[in-house]
């Protein structure tokens, strides 16, 4: 994916992001990071073909994201957003069978290798004990689980995620996090946590009233003075090696407020 000077705002209102442009090498991660407000949510509304940018060009493989068919986009981009209905009325099973949407040729149903690609990712995201049950009754992380396998189920080249460990209490975080480092796809997610952003990213975007503010590997884009720039917040960092315990190691953060000696770890918001 290609990124050139993109912008969108509301008709007749101020640009919520503007001249942003960035590049996502194939199998990479991308972390999107920034304060709230910063635009990260618009974004990526603007990646998967919800917000048609106002300035500014979004490419996959060489080619205009809005010079495709819906169906072709459908094909190459699939998304898990938070705002995703928590209610859907059907079991795991059809959830993650509705990622071949964009495959389904006619009006009538699945074929056998529709049925094998969820089949396959219902195992993967180690689903097969819950497929027959409402999806409306999972758990957070579970649902997370059946989305992240819908959006596999798909086949696309790229997944957007827009926070996809919100609301998740630490086991599930971690579910997630597992997850996303075996994915075989190129990834562009936004974070609030800079530990995990510095953990799993090959490429952090820092954003700040909707403008770009740093781009690049995180040693590089979560420095003390982009996170200042970002969050106004001070940053202190560290680097752990690796130890026995799982995640162990890897770069340590803590914030405070500037003048006061409140600190916070780990979570830039």
């Amino acid at each position: 994916m290609r990124v050139d000077g993109l912008a969108w705002g509301p008709k007749g209102g101020p640009a919520i992001v503007a001249g942003i442009s960035f590049a996502v090498a194939p199998g990479s991660i991308t972390a999107v990071v920034g304060a709230n407000g910063a635009g990260k949510s618009t974004l990526l509304r603007c990646l998967y073909r919800q917000n048609r940018p106002t300035a500014g060009t979004v490419s996959i493989d060489g080619h205009d994201l809005w010079g495709m068919s819906p169906r072709t986009a459908a094909r190459k981009i699939a998304a898990v957003l938070q705002e995703a209905p928590a209610d859907f009325p059907f079991l795991v099973r059809d959830v993650v069978a509705s990622g071949r949407l964009p495959h389904r040729r006619g009006l009538f149903g699945w074929n056998r290798r529709d049925a094998e690609i969820a089949e396959t990712m219902i195992e993967r995201f180690d689903l097969a004990t819950l497929a027959d049950r409402p999806y409306a009754r999972l758990s957070g992380g579970e649902k997370q689980r059946v989305l992240l396998a819908r959006a596999l189920a798909q086949e696309p080249g790229l997944i957007v995620l827009d926070e996809p460990t919100n609301h998740l209490d630490i086991r599930h975080q971690l579910e997630i996090v597992h997850l996303l480092r075996g994915l075989d796809a190129t990834i562009v997610t936004t974070l609030h946590d800079l530990e995990l952003a510095a953990e799993i990213a090959d490429q952090v975007l820092v954003l700040r009233d909707g403008r770009a503010v740093g781009c690049g590997h995180p040693d590089d884009a979560l420095t003390p003075a982009l996170i200042r720039r970002a969050f106004d917040v001070e940053a202190d960092i560290r680097t752990e090696p690796p130890g026995g315990a799982p995640n162990s190691g890897g770069r340590r953060f803590t914030f405070r407020l500037p003048g006061t000696g409140r600190t916070a770890a780990g979570e830039a918001r």
